[in-house]
């Protein structure tokens, strides 16, 4: 007996949960044949500032957290993407009409990626900080601490659906920001599938917000939200960073232009690019 399909809706993931846009509005996913694949969520204005809201709640207690353990959270995330690799390989092939091969690369590319940031959560303050040179008996030791909170906008290109996205947030939580991240337009699903996989880890409600839809109409509100501290607009076209850019002007905020981070540069330039650095000082014992 032949049984009814049960089509998809993607909704947005802000704060740990799973909410509609408040505006009600959806978008048509299609396959590169033309295919009906899914409806996503269209996120508004008000869905950004919920996930600024969420993220900025959420920041102080991931930033307070030890590196070690927020290594062992994005570790966790990574065996759990793991476990559901055939699903995300099948979600890919579907929406972005790459070969098997190439979505089963790109997913071992994103576990492998998570992997990789938690292994440094608990080792770049040693190399991007250090003790200061100073004429006197004092210490003077610099200290990266977390910028607050990123809004990114992750690459949508053929073949980055997940990795441009699971790549643009890494780095930003190593260092213990929460973040809003804009997915890819044209191929959201992976990136929403991705929410289910970050909803069932240990990653608290509200670190990562991941919102779907028009992003050239979403971000430049991201960007002038007084309430956001930096941007990544590596996955922005240059009139949508361009626009981006001189909103965040506004309230001074760092940013992250695309193209920033081409092939000879390390994703370890990914994480300095979102801390800010604290200098302390200490009297040395003159005893």
């Amino acid at each position: 007996m032949s049984r009814l399909a049960v089509p998809k809706t993607y909704k947005l993931f802000i704060g740990g949960k799973f909410p509609r846009s408040e505006s009600g509005r959806t978008t048509e996913i299609l396959s590169p044949t033309g295919a009906f694949i899914a409806n996503v969520a269209k996120a508004s204005r008000k869905d950004a500032r919920d996930a600024v809201v969420a993220a900025r709640s959420a920041w102080s207690g991931w930033a307070g957290a030890t590196a070690y353990n927020r290594g062992q959270v994005l570790y966790r995330v990574a065996e759990m993407l793991e476990g559901r690799a055939e699903q995300f390989v099948a979600e890919i092939v579907e929406t972005t009409g790459v070969t098997p091969a190439a979505a089963r690369s790109e997913v071992t590319a994103a576990i492998d990626t998570l992997v990789w940031h938690a292994g440094w959560t608990d080792k770049f303050a040693q190399v991007h900080g250090g003790a200061n040179p100073v004429a006197g008996p004092f210490f003077n030791l610099s200290v990266p601490e977390s910028t607050g909170v990123v809004a990114l906008v992750a690459p949508s290109s053929a073949g980055t659906s997940l990795i441009g996205l699971v790549a643009s947030i890494a780095p930003a939580l190593t260092t213990g920001n929460a973040v809003v991240v804009l997915a890819s337009e044209s191929a959201p699903c992976a990136a929403m599938t991705f929410a289910e996989v970050l909803s069932t880890s240990d990653i608290p409600g509200g670190v990562v917000n991941i919102l779907t839809g028009d992003v050239a109409e979403v971000a430049p509100w991201l960007a002038s939200h007084a309430d956001v501290n930096a941007l990544d607009l590596t996955g922005a076209d240059t009139t949508l960073a361009l626009e981006c850019e001189r909103a965040g002007a506004e309230t001074l905020k760092r940013v992250v232009r695309p193209g920033t981070f081409g092939p000879t540069e390390s994703a370890f330039d990914r994480i300095a690019a979102f801390v800010e650095t604290k200098t302390v000082w200490h009297t040395k014992s003159l005893a």
